[in-house]
């Protein structure tokens, strides 16, 4: 029987996800063909994941410098200076493919690999938030999603022992064929003592060090960058498998090999593994990178070179080490219990070289690689713009109590208490502020100091659907208003943009005009991009997700006794109301919870408007003047007053102004305001006059009721029993 032919390079390089035109470039470049091992190290480097081919040119529009930013994007995670010699680093990335086939593992590998982008820039993880996106809770693949992805996340943070303290979850239809998961984690390091993956110089040793390497996540940076289909179940061998136990254990070994000062460079294996790492390493630092295969510790046997550099298994670290330290680093790793060799050196030679077996399997420049991926200026069509909606365009409700207690009690506004519960949100004794208590941010202090930081992550893939523009612009406002409510200094951003295929015009016009919004507003309010993560080809056969491009913030506050929340209303008290209502109800809550449409133009966003009402809040908690504070966004007044309520334990009664239409009032999704409980109001309306904030006293704290004289009154107990009820009641089903 005569052996099958060798299949076309060219056809195994349109399986890795390369383009024709593209692997005519790998050959121009090479001067040859490629051989297999080859071309999987230039499909891993050139995917959508790894290259970011079709965003770059947008992501060149954001803001990445300001006063506090130590680094911006192009490390593993953002550095910004909070004082005192100490730094935040941050990042936020997506784990979306993999969470979707395999949604334990996916969401436990993205929340290791997230932690690891941190603790390799020498920071101690002290904060997990999430972003979750899922499908209609009527999908048959829902609840298995949530269930999954939940204890995932739970079960990783949890185990590694970093508290998971804020984060977000909405449910809806556009996201039944490939659900998001977006992970962020939050380091302390000291400033001067941040690291870095660029190889400084030739002739120094390349240690591997972590967990063994197994054939777990192969390709997993090309299925992230591919659509999904029918056959997606067929990709579970693509999805990583996470040890969290192993992650501490690195987690220390790490810190303790840079602060014996061996580390001259250090990266993570994340997506595309050995490739990337190795090949990031050198290529920044502009020296060769040559790798013996056959040390490299192997979890499985008869792995060939292709598996081992693709391989995305986790919980592994490279480190170029300082002449002579390689003593240091066994012991170190000995001590720690973790797998570890020597398996290779930076050159002189500007190539990567791999041997594997006694003989040379790839040898390739690494400027292709590194610097010379393909960068595409996609076509594009703008978006067609949504009618704006008057108050007059949209009905009230037949009965506004029945309407209060619906919008409270849907998915996306339901207590997400069954969620978070699984999550350990106080390990490390610092948190100050969780899902659980009633806060716009988590809030984390920072040990031995007055400091703390506070963090968020928002957008509202509804607005940013009906206009990319405003809705890139209000995800960037939320997450500043959010940090600004707990009374902290907002400081910088990163983000996980979240979209379709941008071969598609109509999908890369989305792409374009939400990073357009997005920068403008970073600009406006000084709130600088330090990193982030490109997340495209989410859809199902040829339907995308809602355009979701998450903002992850990060913010400070010198002394966290003046601080605010919104669980500390008390009957008597005023509420007072910041910033300018017209009665917005395009794309809100109420339309779509309520009278079941998703129409019209989101709520604009005024971006000097928001500055100046956030700073007068923020000036207020920083006096001490307030501590109960609450930003206004899904659901309008009523909502954030409901959420007051019950996060406080008593009641209010609402006072109802004539000049706008009371649904307007209550449920509209104006931008840029905040609710404030306060016992004198007098002084906090003088501020907002002098500073031209609009702010208006409409309601005061009492017992026992939600109400507003004339249209509806719900006693607490009945609200509370419909928010609660929801999720756990799904969960059960």
């Amino acid at each position: 029987m005569s052996a099958q032919p060798a299949k076309p390079m060219a056809e195994t390089a349109a399986e890795f996800g390369l383009k024709p035109d593209e692997y005519d470039l790998i050959v121009r470049r090479l001067n040859r063909e490629p051989n297999l091992v080859e071309l999987g190290v230039f499909s891993v480097m050139w995917s959508e994941h790894c290259s970011y081919k079709s965003s770059r040119r947008q992501l060149g529009k954001f803001p990445t410098k300001g006063p506090a930013v130590i680094q911006g994007p192009g490390e593993n995670a953002g550095v910004v200076d909070i004082g005192d010699g100490q730094a935040c680093v941050f990042k936020m990335e997506s784990h979306n493919h993999p969470s979707f086939i395999e949604p334990y593992q996916g969401a436990a590998t993205g929340v290791g690999g997230i932690m690891r982008d941190v603790f390799t820039m020498g920071a101690r993880p002290i904060a997990l938030l999430n972003a979750l996106r899922f499908g209609d809770p009527n999908h048959p693949k829902t609840r298995r999603l949530v269930a999954g992805v939940v204890a995932g996340i739970g079960g990783y943070g949890n185990c590694v022992g970093v508290p998971t303290v804020a984060g977000e979850t909405n449910f809806h239809r556009g996201y039944d064929g490939n659900i998001l998961v977006n992970a962020m984690c939050v380091g302390l390091a000291d400033v001067d003592k941040i690291f870095y993956s660029a190889a400084p110089a030739p002739g120094l040793s390349v240690v591997y060090f972590g967990s063994k390497t197994g054939r777990d996540g192969i390709h997993g940076a090309t299925m992230a960058s591919a659509e999904f289909d029918e056959a997606s179940e067929e990709k579970r061998p693509t999805v990583q498998v996470g040890d969290p136990f192993a992650e501490k254990l690195l987690i220390e070994a790490t810190l303790e090999l840079m602060a014996s000062g061996a580390v001259a460079a250090i990266q993570d294996m994340g997506a595309a593994g050995l490739t990337s790492s190795s090949v990031e390493m050198a290529g920044k630092g502009g020296v060769g990178i040559e790798l013996d295969l056959d040390a490299v510790p192997q979890r499985e046997e008869g792995m060939s070179a292709y598996e081992m550099m693709l391989s995305e298994s986790q919980e592994r670290m490279l480190a170029v080490l300082k002449p002579g330290r390689e003593a240091d680093g066994r012991r170190i790793f000995e001590k720690w219990g973790l797998d570890a060799a020597v398996i290779g050196q930076t050159t002189e030679t500007g190539h990567l070289v791999l041997k594997h077996r006694g003989e040379v399997v790839a040898d390739v420049p690494l400027s292709p690689l590194f610097d010379d991926a393909p960068l595409y200026d996609r076509p594009w069509v703008a978006p067609k713009p949504q009618p704006r909606l008057s108050p007059a365009d949209v009905p009230e409700p037949a009965d506004y109590g029945q309407a209060v207690l619906k919008l409270m009690s849907a998915p996306d506004m339901a207590s997400k208490r069954w969620l978070w519960e699984q999550y350990d949100r106080h390990v490390m004794a610092d948190t100050l502020e969780d899902s659980a208590t009633g806060a716009d941010a988590g809030l984390v202090r920072v040990h031995g100091t007055k400091k703390a930081l506070a963090v968020t992550s928002d957008v509202t893939p509804r607005y940013v659907q009906a206009d990319p523009f405003e809705g890139g612009k209000q995800a960037v406002a939320e997450a500043w208003r959010n940090l600004v409510a707990v009374g902290a200094r907002p400081i910088a951003i990163t983000d996980n943009l979240n979209f379709g295929n941008p071969e598609r015009p109509e999908i890369m016009g989305q792409i374009v005009r939400a990073t357009d919004g997005m920068a403008e507003a970073c600009r406006a309010l000084d709130f600088p991009v330090v990193s982030g993560n490109v997340s495209l080809y989410n859809e199902t056969n040829g339907q995308a997700i809602p355009p979701t491009p998450t903002v992850g913030g990060v913010g400070l506050i010198d002394d966290y006794a003046r601080r605010a929340d919104f669980a500390g209303m008390k009957p008597g008290e005023h509420l007072v109301l910041i910033g300018e209502t017209r009665g917005e109800l395009g794309q809100s809550m109420y339309l779509r919870e309520v009278l079941g449409r998703e129409d019209g133009a989101p709520p604009p966003v005024d971006l000097a408007a928001e500055k100046r009402a956030g700073e007068l809040v923020r000036s207020a908690i920083a006096s001490g003047q307030v501590d109960c504070v609450h930003d206004l966004s899904d659901g309008g007044l009523i909502a954030a007053v409901a959420e007051m309520a019950l996060a406080s334990g008593v009641g209010a009664q609402l006072n109802m102004p004539e000049e706008i239409a009371a649904h307007a009032f209550l449920f509209g999704e104006d931008q840029g305001r905040y609710l404030i409980a306060t016992r004198s109001p007098n002084a906090l309306l003088a501020a907002a006059e002098a500073n031209e904030v609009p702010a208006r006293v409409v309601g005061e704290a009492c017992e026992d009721v939600l109400a507003a004289p004339g249209l509806f009154s719900v006693a607490m107990t009945h609200l509370r029993e419909a928010h609660e009820a929801w999720l756990p009641g799904y969960m059960a089903g």
